[in-house]
């Protein structure tokens, strides 16, 4: 018996040995390795906020998409994929379209709190507030957010909105987290940003660097930075921002100038990558002030026959950019029967001189020296000398991106008094309904219809109303082809130009897949291989 007993505590300390052995290589297997290292890169530009809640333009993302997230996020295929939503569903309660949305658990801030329905929530209070957010009218449909549980809620919709869908950032929503917001304020959210992202803020110095560094609760393992410290170099300047990868000072940069493309594609253990920035390019006019010449169509199209553009896309951007007419390839509501306009000097004259401009006329041209694409000061220049050759003559005033896009916006003063470079996109993962909704619907105060438009029309209003409303994805498809088809025929809410392709280069020792966010600055891919 006493045999027997030894027998059996032999055999179950075997198996307790094995169960023991087990788990803890499973937990080796699972287990993310830890992040080492330091990587220093190079913007060419910098976010202006660091509050995802009061994000303006897209160079906003450079920096917010690094800490915050969404909901839903596209992914480099550029395919949506849930993200802080576990899952999420459309259905309709009283006739009234409602998104029921669950939330991944488990999903930390860098402050260590749990991300909860209350967040969301909190995101939403701040996103619908037009003295927070200048994306105000994302929200505006929005009629309130039911919280089932601490992780699913359901958004309830006045009316229907194909634009929460489909838009990015795809369903609207943000993780914030409530308590640290109302814990420091909104200044001390400036100061020290706090998202669920996998990088967490360590301090910045404006205009020169932003610091990082991996966020080790990460959720999503498989995108845990495997570098500790993330150090991202404010470069403006073209010159600056190339030598300082060629001397490697530097091991990553955004916007490689067209010019150097060919060169720094030469260098020995560097790798490039060139990908449409999804950004739609077009001069705006201002078309809202009575006596502005820009009223009469003609003068419009005089505008759109006085640009080279093949012409400036070869020789200023050497090639990298793609014209357009409304809608780009791969967009929704693409209409390839729609060609850009000639380039025939000749015809804009005439079509000056038949406005009642045989002398042509002065006037004002703002110009983005901000490299927010490449070569994009360059372009402003090219652009503003062949209006003034057609008899267009342009004044041009460079702006710093921070002044450019305080102009664009028509809730402060100034308002554009001339012609501005300007740029929305809605190409890539974007949606033209969106980006139509901000710059070809008329301005309406408080409510984010127009927020930087300068065009009116109620014709343009009452479609791009529709189309948003719009739930059937091949109705609202037959709508934005019609909007564009109208928007090219009175060149309307602006001339479109081009679609700009920007170059991203990295030394061999680092790894990288360009992600699309913030036009392919979001960071979720990139480290130093071990």
């Amino acid at each position: 018996m006493s045999g027997l007993r030894i027998t059996s505590f032999w055999l179950l300390g075997i198996v307790l040995g094995i169960f023991l052995l087990t788990s803890f290589l499973n937990e080796e297997a699972v287990a993310a390795p830890k992040a080492t290292g330091k990587l220093t890169i190079a913007f060419g530009a910098e976010s202006n906020v660091l509050d995802v809640t009061k994000m303006a333009a897209g160079v906003d993302g450079y920096f917010n998409y690094q800490i915050y997230e969404n909901l839903v996020q596209p992914n480099p295929q550029l395919e949506r994929e849930n993200w802080l939503a576990e899952s999420w569903k459309l259905t309709e309660e009283g006739g009234q379209q409602v998104i029921d949305v669950n939330i991944r658990k488990g999903v930390k801030f860098h402050t260590g709190d749990t991300l909860t329905a209350k967040d969301l929530v909190y995101a939403y209070e701040r996103l619908k507030n037009p003295k927070i957010s200048k994306w105000s009218h994302y929200q505006a449909s929005v009629d309130h957010i039911e919280v089932v549980n601490d992780y699913q809620i359901k958004i309830h919709f006045k009316q229907p909105d194909a634009d929460y869908i489909t838009g990015t950032p795809f369903l609207r929503l943000f993780g914030i987290p409530k308590a640290y917001y109302e814990k420091v304020g909104d200044d001390g959210v400036q100061k020290h940003p706090v998202g669920t992202g996998p990088w967490k803020f360590v301090s910045r110095k404006i205009g020169e660097e932003l610091r990082l560094e991996a966020f080790d609760d990460y959720w999503n393992e498989r995108y845990r930075p495997s570098v500790k410290e993330l150090i991202i170099k404010i470069i403006p300047e073209d010159m600056t921002r190339v030598a300082a990868f060629k001397t490697g000072a530097v091991d990553w940069i955004d916007a490689v100038p067209p010019a150097m493309i060919a060169d720094i594609k030469k260098m020995p253990g560097v790798r490039t990558v060139s990908v449409s920035s999804g950004n739609n390019l077009f001069l705006q006019f201002n078309t809202h002030q009575p006596d502005s010449p820009f009223k009469d169509v003609r003068v419009r199209l005089a505008a759109a026959h006085a640009i080279d553009m093949d012409g400036i896309i070869k020789a200023i951007l050497f090639g990298q950019g793609e014209r357009y007419a409304s809608v780009g390839k791969g967009t929704l509501g693409y209409d390839p029967t729609l060609k850009p306009y000639e380039y025939n000097p000749e015809k804009a004259k005439q079509l000056l001189k038949e406005a009642g401009y045989p002398n042509g006329f002065d006037v004002k041209f703002y110009n983005l020296i901000t490299p927010r694409e490449p070569n994009i000061k360059e372009y402003g220049e090219a652009v503003a000398a062949y209006l003034t050759a057609v008899g267009i003559r342009c004044k041009i005033q460079g702006l710093e991106y921070a002044v450019w896009i305080k102009l664009g916006l028509r809730e402060d003063p100034p308002e554009l008094d001339g012609i501005a470079s300007w740029m929305w996109g809605h190409g890539a993962v974007g949606d033209p309904g969106t980006a139509w909704s901000g710059h070809l619907h008329s301005y309406k105060p408080g409510t984010g219809w127009g927020s930087y438009s300068y065009w009116s029309d109620p014709e343009f209003d009452k479609l791009i109303v529709e189309q948003k409303r719009t739930m059937d994805p091949v109705k609202r498809e037959e709508l934005i082809r019609k909007i564009g088809r109208m928007k090219y025929e009175q060149v309307a809410g602006g001339l479109t130009t081009y679609r700009p392709l920007v170059t991203f280069a990295w030394r061999d020792k680092v790894t990288y897949t360009p992600w699309p966010g913030g036009y392919y600055r979001e960071l979720r891919e990139i480290g130093l291989k071990k």
